[in-house]
């Protein structure tokens, strides 16, 4: 149907014919959605599969991920008597080499560990935070650190809040650890700090600015962090070089900084500006949307403008003369784009991975940049996209001729230069790959962590990621354990090794002197809890350390009425579930919805976006992505105007018309309908706006937690106590959250300026209301619960 005023006046005249169908769809929709979350909402870790063996050693598995960490698990054996774990599976999350490549280091929600290259058993990272080692298994996505490339030192953010922490050194030998900085914001999909290759020097990040600090330096020998001051922005600001060197990019200068530069920084840095000028940027870099990388030869850049726009910069170029006329190698990709990797070989190949929603049907492109063999001008140079690959993550060999390629599909082996197959390593979805060499890999997947050689050589076992089923042999003493239909027997302080099909004794729960049995918990990270009675003596207890129970204020609190306001939905039950909603408002501009869509995505969550008629006709495709990932969509009205502005009419009739029109804008754009849940652009309300949406069956979605997440630079000039940073507004949401509660994030750029946005945040976000115990609902799901 057009949108004519006739055509708008007989859909608004016609609701209540409509009645019976829109009452099904606000029942049915929750229910869709209450449906779904049985299945990816409750991601407390779990524990069972308990066997008892000899000296009162006992197996048991762990179970947890599933919201922001692939759903794994972890098989541990315990002594019953004095609690100590030995951790014997480790899934490759994240994974990497430490220590010259003689380690392999693993992290995922267990904590992390390190693995001898020549096989052995998981061992916890001193002074780091891992189950084995007394440390509660959390939710969300695994503690960030970034090791040295020596594997001395770990840098680790230890919480003090939500968003914010102390940025601490650890000494990986001796756990000792020392506080480098406080209030540095917890890591999203960066880590605050980076290492230098030689691992002498770091930068880390703090109020967006970079410093640098010497990893050995004593704390009474540092120098005052004012003299160590690099200059503004973020990690995403800098690249390091072979050398030790690194790329700094400052506003539209880039700028080469050598170690010796910093120490020259450290004592002129009133006058002296941070290492040299290598070259000009066409544009302002912004560390919050912006990227690039480095030639390995430091000629050239690869600028990533707003993660889609690709330019082949090439620096020491005086751009002041007639040097500076150039037509340079350029992509644009589109702008569902939500994450790009790039490899660069000695030879001059650029490689880049672009990852798409799933939806998109090409999830994975690649394309390349291939210098000319006869030193042509870089105007005869040009992009070309390539065949489908076995997944969106890749590692250059370190003499450049040869490239692995892996993901979902597995992981294959190129030759680099031709772009060809050389070798099909995997054919399940691989976790991990790493070099040794030229001529040989570390390859993960959700069974095994091997080495696999090139010449087609058996690979051999560095580690168990995981384990179908297990026990004890029939002397209740080695630990038998199936992995991607091989089998293994470790003596529980040996690294795995392979063996034919055992028998296995049957589990034993019951010995003369204990009962081991799992309970359920009510609350908390864990759902369930190993349990150990003793039989000969008095008493029973848990095996593991009990986490700290979900506590909430108004959890227990007297009803606060049914959430409603003027005819506005203000939030959901206050006691019961521990429940909330996270909106999205996109007024116009799509800025930050793949990164969005990507992390609902990883944390397996379906969420409210209500959509202006402006955003839907500038960004159809978007619109679509929205509905096409299942996510719930609701009207933000036809148009991104003040309902509370003197200067419009505003009456029943302009609501229904309104309401209407955007209706429409998003079935011809999407081939689907809004839901019937609507809200006011900039939130105005009153009960006669409430009234007029509702006679069309629009039930109005208000807010109790304002984030100020819209409030800017130039409205800081008149209020500045209102201007928050990200990570603020991350701690203000959970102070002010309770369950029921709207918590509204705008995606855009703001047209007055910000630092940073709290969307860039909401990985953060979301681990801290995970690990809070909340569940994360569309709105629909919120008002069903509170009827």
């Amino acid at each position: 149907m057009k949108n004519s005023p006739r055509a708008v006046n007989v859909r608004a005249t016609a609701a209540d014919n409509g009645y019976i169908m829109r009452t099904f769809l606000q029942k049915a929709i929750p229910a869709l959605f209450a449906f779904a979350a049985l299945f990816s909402a409750d991601a407390r870790t779990v524990f069972g599969g308990l066997d008892i063996g000899a000296g009162d050693r006992m197996l048991f598995r762990a179970e947890s991920g599933g919201d922001g960490s692939p759903r794994q698990s972890a098989l541990f054996a315990a002594d019953i008597g004095s609690g100590a774990l030995t951790q014997l599976s480790a899934f490759p999350e994240r994974i990497e080499l430490v220590e010259g490549g003689r380690t392999v280091q693993v992290r995922n929600p267990f904590g992390a560990v390190r693995i001898a290259l020549s096989g052995g058993l998981p061992r916890p990272v001193k002074g780091f935070p891992s189950f084995s080692s007394g440390s509660v298994v959390l939710s969300g996505r695994p503690e960030e650190l970034a090791a040295s490339p020596d594997g001395k030192w770990l840098l680790y953010v230890e919480p003090t809040s939500a968003a914010l922490g102390r940025l601490v050194l650890i000494d990986a030998a001796s756990g000792a650890r020392s506080v480098v900085v406080d209030d540095v914001e917890r890591p999203g999909r960066r880590f605050p700090a980076s290492w230098s290759p030689d691992s002498r020097v770091f930068v880390y990040t703090k109020d967006r600015r970079l410093y640098s600090r010497s990893a050995d330096a004593a704390p009474s020998s540092l120098v005052d962090e004012r003299y160590r001051l690099i200059g503004e922005g973020t990690t995403a600001s800098i690249r390091w070089g072979g050398a030790g060197d690194f790329f700094y990019i400052r506003g539209s200068t880039v700028y080469r900084v050598r170690g010796t530069d910093l120490f020259a920084r450290s004592l002129y840095s009133d006058f002296l500006e941070i290492g040299a000028v290598a070259g000009k940027i066409p544009f302002e870099f912004d560390p919050n949307f912006d990227g690039f990388w480095t030639a390995p030869d430091g000629s050239a850049i690869l600028l990533a403008k707003g993660g889609r726009n690709l330019i082949y910069y090439p620096l020491g170029v005086d751009d002041y003369g007639d040097a500076g006329s150039a037509s340079l190698p350029y992509l644009m990709l589109p702008r569902s784009c939500a994450k790009l990797e790039a490899l660069w070989s000695p030879s001059g190949i650029v490689t880049v991975f672009a990852s798409f929603p799933a939806g998109d049907g090409q999830p994975v492109r690649v394309f390349r940049l291939i210098p000319p063999s006869n030193g042509s001008s870089l105007e005869k140079w040009g992009f070309t996209e390539t065949d489908g690959v076995a997944g969106s993550s890749a590692a250059l060999s370190p003499d450049g001729t040869k490239a692995v390629v892996y993901g979902e599909k597995g992981a294959a082996v190129y030759d680099y230069v031709n772009w060809r197959v050389l070798n099909v390593l995997a054919d399940r979805p691989a976790f991990a790959a790493l070099w040794l060499g030229n001529e040989e890999l570390i390859v993960a997947d959700s069974s095994r962590i091997e080495r696999r050689p090139l010449d087609g050589g058996n690979p051999s076992l560095v580690c168990l990621s995981s384990v179908d089923s297990y026990g004890f042999d029939a002397a209740g003493k080695n630990v038998r354990a199936n992995a991607g239909g091989r089998w293994y027997e470790t003596d529980g302080r040996s690294a795995w090794r392979s063996i034919g099909e055992p028998a296995l004794r049957s589990a034993v729960t019951v010995t003369e002197r204990f009962r081991a049995y799992v309970e359920r918990l009510p609350s908390g990270p864990y759902e369930t809890m190993p349990m150990i009675r003793d039989v000969k003596g008095v008493g029973t207890r848990a095996l593991l350390l009990e986490p700290p129970a979900y506590t909430e204020e108004a959890a227990s609190a007297a009803r606060e009425g049914d959430g409603s306001a003027g005819g506005a939905f203000l939030h959901g039950n206050r006691f019961g579930r521990r429940e909330l909603s996270i909106v999205f408002d996109l007024m116009e501009d799509a800025e930050g919805l793949p990164f969005v869509l990507d992390t609902l995505s990883r944390f397996s969550i379906k969420a409210t976006f209500f959509l202006n008629g402006e955003f839907i006709r500038r960004h159809p495709a978007a619109a679509k992505e929205i509905a096409a990932a299942g996510h719930e969509t609701a009207s933000l009205f036809f148009a991104p105007i003040d309902l509370a502005d003197v200067r419009y009419r505003i009456d029943d009739d302009f609501i229904r018309r309104g309401l209407a029109r955007n209706e429409d804008e998003f079935f011809n754009a999407t081939g689907s309908e809004l839901s019937l849940y609507w809200h006011a652009p900039f939130y105005a309300v009153s009960s006669s706006i409430s009234a007029a949406g509702e006679s069309v069956g629009y039930r109005y979605i208000a807010r109790d937690i304002d984030p100020l997440d819209w409030f800017s630079r130039l409205d800081a000039r008149k209020n500045p106590g209102l201007y928050r940073s990200a990570a603020e507004m991350v701690d203000r949401v959970m102070e002010e959250k309770r369950p029921g509660s709207i918590v509204p994030i705008r995606l855009g750029i703001s047209s007055g300026g910000r630092d940073d946005y709290l969307f860039g945040k909401l990985d953060v976000l979301l681990d801290a209301l995970m690990r809070a115990g909340y569940d994360v609902v569309p709105v629909s799901v919120l008002v069903d619960h509170a009827r």
